[in-house]
C-alpha cells in the first residue's frame, strides 16, 4: 500500500486557492488509487520542533563526532519523529503559496527541520548527496499577486526554483507543478483556477496512476 504525505502550508483553510487545487488533486487521487494511504500533515496545527541550540548541537554530534545524550539525545530524536514521517511516504502533494516572493515561513521551518544529515541527505568524498530514492511530488505554487508584467518587486518568483531545487537535493527525483501565480491585470482568474482544477487532476491520471 503506497503513502501519499498531503504537506499544507497555507494558514486560510478552505479558503486557500492552493487548496483548492489541492482538493482536485486528492479527489482524483482517491478514484485512481483507491487502496493508497493519506497522510495529511497541515504545518499550522501540527507542532514542528524548533531547531533550537539543542537541536543543532544534536545535528553536529550526530555529523560529526560525539554522543549524542541525554537533552541532546531528546532534541535529536524529536527531528528524527518529524523526518521519518516525512520519508516513509512514497509520494508527496505540498501546497505552496508565495509569501513575498518566496514560501511561507512554516514551509521553510519544515524544511529545515527534516533537511538533517543521514536522513535525508548523506555527505562524502564528492559531497552531498540525496538519500531518498523512487519519491515523487506533486507542488501546487499560487499568488494572489503576480505579474511578469508588473515592475520588478512584483514579478520576482522563488517559490518554484526553491521548492525543485530542495525535493532533488533529497532526493525526490520525480516533481509536477501546477502554477497559478495570479495576473492582477487579468480579468480570467476564474477560468485560471478551473485550467489549474484540471491540470492537478491529470497529473493524477499521467503520473500518480496505481500500479
Amino acid at each position: 500500500m503506497k503513502k501519499l504525505l498531503h504537506i499544507i502550508s497555507s494558514p486560510r483553510g478552505e479558503s486557500s486557492d492552493s487548496e483548492k487545487i489541492a482538493a482536485a488533486f486528492l479527489k482524483q487521487y482517491k478514484e485512481t488509487n483507491p487502496d493508497a494511504q493519506i497522510d495529511t500533515l497541515n504545518l499550522w496545527t501540527h507542532k514542528i520542533p524548533s531547531f533550537d541550540g539543542n537541536k543543532a548541537t544534536a545535528k553536529m554530534t550526530f555529523f560529526g563526532t560525539g554522543t549524542l545524550e541525554g537533552e541532546i539525545k531528546t532534541a535529536w530524536d524529536q527531528v528524527v519523529e518529524v523526518t521519518n514521517r516525512f520519508t516513509a511516504a512514497d509520494e508527496y502533494l505540498i501546497t505552496v503559496p508565495m509569501w513575498n516572493g518566496g514560501i511561507p515561513w512554516v514551509l521553510k521551518h519544515y524544511i529545515d527541520t527534516i533537511t538533517q544529515p543521514g536522513l535525508t541527505f548523506g555527505f562524502g568524498a564528492e559531497g552531498y548527496f540525496p538519500l531518498l530514492k523512487d519519491k515523487k511530488a506533486c507542488v501546487i505554487l499560487t499568488s494572489g499577486v503576480y505579474s511578469p508584467a508588473l515592475p520588478k518587486p512584483f514579478g520576482l518568483d522563488f517559490q518554484a526554483s526553491y521548492m525543485d531545487w530542495w525535493l532533488e537535493f533529497v532526493g525526490v527525483s520525480e516533481i509536477h507543478s501546477v502554477k497559478l501565480l495570479s495576473n492582477v491585470l487579468s480579468q480570467n482568474q476564474s477560468k485560471d483556477k478551473e485550467e489549474a482544477n484540471k491540470q492537478a487532476a491529470e497529473i493524477v491520471k499521467n503520473h500518480f496512476a496505481q500500479i
